[in-house]
């Protein structure tokens, strides 16, 4: 953003002033660097409910996020997304409201999520969805369930809430310690 100031005697001087990036939402204000997941390492017995094929999911899409420079936050959204949409399963079969939608994110058929074969890739799908979130404008200062659903345009923009707490357990198991000042 430029601003431009009139001096008197006529001399203009331009100043550059920075739009400082909103503070993070009270969920993402301990957010920190992300965390790396071992797939073969995953918690053998149930997370928040979550287990198994669940949980080797919710590590790919907790590596999308570290890949791509994102924070425990950001990997805390995707794993609630994801719940949100499939239960963390790559389900081959869409809704009544989305009958083309397909993988963890249940991504529409549209172009805008690739092709077949990365919505129902978990790495893929979940990079997807990553940047998309990035080009939600302040995403880190809104409510996470307000964030997924700015990405993922589900009809209720509250959906995603209730599975917070849950992703932010199952994220903290899969990194070995509480991520988000969680148990702290």
């Amino acid at each position: 953003m430029l601003a431009v100031v009139l001096l008197t005697g006529g001399a203009v001087l331009a100043v550059r002033q920075g739009t400082a990036e909103p503070a993070p939402s009270a969920e993402c204000a301990a957010a920190e660097p992300a965390v790396r997941v071992d797939p073969a390492a995953v918690p053998e017995g149930p997370v928040a409910g979550y287990a198994g094929e669940q949980l080797a999911n919710a590590a790919a899409i907790v590596n999308a996020a570290a890949d791509l420079g994102l924070d425990t936050c950001a990997q805390v959204v995707g794993v609630m997304t994801a719940m949100g949409e499939s239960s963390l399963r790559v389900l081959d079969h869409g809704d009544a409201a989305g009958p083309d939608s397909r993988g963890l994110f249940q991504q529409r058929d549209n172009g805008a999520w690739g092709s077949y074969a990365d919505r129902m890739d978990p790495t893929t799908s979940a990079t997807n969805f990553f940047r998309a979130l990035q080009e939600v404008p302040g995403w880190r200062a809104l409510p996470p369930t307000i964030a997924a659903h700015r990405t993922q345009r589900n009809a209720d923009p509250y959906h995603y809430q209730r599975w917070w707490d849950d992703a932010v357990e199952v994220v903290g198991a899969l990194a070995g310690r509480p991520v988000l000042g969680a148990g702290s």
